[in-house]
């Protein structure tokens, strides 16, 4: 089977990323991933790339295969996680266009599989810290060296969907002081961190939600343009992060089930 150490989500409106790629299908024992995961290089870097909705935006964000989407990517070698995401903003000065590499979570979501350790091994990972510092540093700074507008921190609260908040929601959210909302960070992270993968979100902001005062109801057309608008800024970022990413994994992410299994 073909192999990457780099793998990429790709999230609402971002379905393709890779050129000259290789497709491999991978089968997990948590069924099949959102689709096919297609292997290419960036700067001599091996990639997999796998839309989490799947390529025709088939999976709701309530029925993403989770866990075989993260396990498939652990199968195929890879060590690094990149999840871009829409995302709409809970605070004016984050803005529509706007990146986001969020640096905390809160997980507001239902009744998802959410572990890989339903026993007997009880198994408990931190997510005190549930981005990998390490990826979230090369996200900001080549970022900032291609001049968009990226905010270092953040806290996205992740909602189960697929409606959108209601305005008592989201006021509630905007003053917890939490700055982005989505619908597919958890269990994503989470399961990275079971796996061992570090992972790093960067949210592009398509929307502000309903609680930010004077703005209108969210849609889904909005949300697809303003991705569509920024698909190729998204696309130099990634290809800006890939090669700047160090060969050797200075973070802990690469031991997070150290300490973790009961018992042991």
């Amino acid at each position: 089977m073909a192999e990457a150490t780099i793998g990429v989500f790709g999230g609402s409106g971002f379905y393709a990323f890779l050129e000259d790629v290789e497709e491999v299908k991978v089968s997990t024992p948590y069924g099949e991933p959102s689709a096919p995961i297609v292997i290419g290089a960036v700067e001599g870097n091996r990639v997999a790339f796998l839309p989490r909705h799947g390529r025709r935006h088939e999976y709701p964000p309530h029925k993403v295969p989770y866990r075989a989407n993260v396990w498939a990517m652990k199968e195929l070698g890879v060590q690094r996680v990149i999840a871009p995401a829409a995302a709409g903003s809970l605070q004016p000065h984050v803005r529509r266009g706007d990146f986001v590499v969020c640096d905390q979570l809160v997980d507001r979501t239902s009744g998802r599989a959410a572990t890989y350790y339903d026993g007997p091994e009880t198994t408990h990972v931190s997510l005190a810290d549930p981005y990998c510092p390490e990826l979230r540093s090369v996200a900001i700074e080549r970022g900032r060296e291609l001049g968009i507008t990226v905010h270092e921190r953040g806290t996205v609260v992740v909602i189960e969907g697929p409606r959108f908040s209601t305005r008592a929601e989201s006021r509630w959210y905007a003053r917890a002081g939490w700055e982005v909302i989505n619908m597919t960070q958890y269990p994503e992270a989470a399961l990275a961190r079971e796996l061992a993968i570090c992972y790093c979100n960067v949210s592009l902001i398509t929307d502000y939600d309903v609680g930010v005062e004077g703005v209108p109801p969210v849609s889904v057309e909005e949300v697809v343009q303003v991705f569509a608008e920024n698909n190729e800024r998204l696309r130099d970022l990634l290809n800006a992060i890939v090669p700047a990413i160090p060969a050797e994994r200075g973070c802990s992410c690469g031991t997070a089930l150290r300490g973790a299994v009961v018992g042991h």
